[in-house]
């Protein structure tokens, strides 16, 4: 099943099922989060309702989306790939600590800050250094607490692209007072077009993960190429880890961190700023997962700034 929520004419936040280029809704007032919390029941027999009997019929191509699950609850986002860390740490004349590989880490982002495709995404304030990150997002469906890693993943509703934006300026000042990355992170993440069950990548699994391949341009020009494959951590180990002592719930939305090669920051430290200078206003950002959809954003004007102490 493929999911998406949007905005409809009287301005109302729908959801529906998507089936040959087309939105079969369900009536105001059903969103997506709604139909999660159980093990894909309701997920399902919404589907068979929406195939039946839709409310509305929308075209995809002129709907205007949201994120697939507007208003999530949380939204932690991991470190998962190595080849990402490994060049970071590189260029900074780091070694990979070994703890890494023991602890899958993750911060909260702000769940106030989630847009959805083809939202205009502002320079976050007082930033010169604005970035994308290529992602993967699960949402969770089922709820739970210490979960085992081996059956994790039958938590997961769905799985849809993530734009982590990213103010790397901010971020680097924050980050040297041992805390962050804060509101080098908070101002924007996207989220779409659509949300993808498992079921539908099923053929596609490779080891403990989906062998997808990732990819994001910008202006139309290939920035970014990786697998969803190469990722260390699969996504059951993260969400145990992110239950440990706690509880995951349903419409928690899990990033995987960005894939190697998948932002400014990684590919200017290997091949240098002037080939891939950091993002201005009016840029137009594409990241596309195999079978997940492409998700569209264009850099806004920057924000206005106040400073704390005039």
């Amino acid at each position: 099943m493929r999911w998406v929520s949007f905005r409809d004419g009287a301005g109302a936040e729908r959801t529906g099922l998507v089936d040959s280029g087309r939105i079969q809704a369900l009536p105001p007032g059903e969103t997506l989060l709604g139909l999660l919390g159980d093990d894909g029941e309701r997920l399902a027999s919404a589907a068979d309702r929406a195939s039946r009997d839709p409310a509305d019929v929308v075209a995809l191509a002129t709907a205007t989306l949201l994120a697939p699950v507007p208003h999530p609850p949380t939204v932690r986002d991991f470190y998962a790939f190595e080849q990402h860390v490994r060049t970071a740490r590189q260029r900074r004349g780091l070694d990979m600590d070994p703890d890494w590989y023991e602890l899958p880490v993750f911060y909260f982002s702000n769940p106030y800050a989630v847009t959805g495709p083809d939202a205009i995404i502002p320079i976050a304030p007082g930033s010169q250094e604005m970035d994308y990150e290529l992602e993967v997002a699960a949402v969770i469906g089922r709820g739970g607490n210490d979960l085992n890693p081996e059956n994790a993943e039958s938590h997961i509703a769905g799985y849809c692209v993530m734009n982590d934006w990213s103010a790397r300026d901010v971020q680097r000042r924050e980050m040297k007072l041992s805390m962050g990355p804060v509101k080098g992170k908070d101002f924007a993440t996207s989220l779409g077009p659509m949300l993808v069950t498992p079921d539908e990548l099923q053929d596609a699994r490779k080891d403990h993960a989906f062998d997808l391949m990732m990819t994001a341009t910008v202006n139309g020009v290939e920035y970014s190429r990786a697998s969803l494959a190469d990722i260390y951590y699969s996504f059951g180990e993260m969400l145990a880890y992110a239950s440990r002592g706690t509880r995951v719930e349903p419409g928690d939305v899990v990033g995987s961190g960005t894939c190697g090669t998948g932002c400014i920051l990684e590919l200017s430290l290997v091949h240098g700023s002037e080939r891939f200078p950091w993002l201005r206003e009016g840029d137009v950002v594409e990241l596309t997962v195999e079978r997940l959809g492409t998700l569209r954003n264009t850099v806004g004007s920057p924000a206005t700034l106040f400073p704390l102490r005039p």
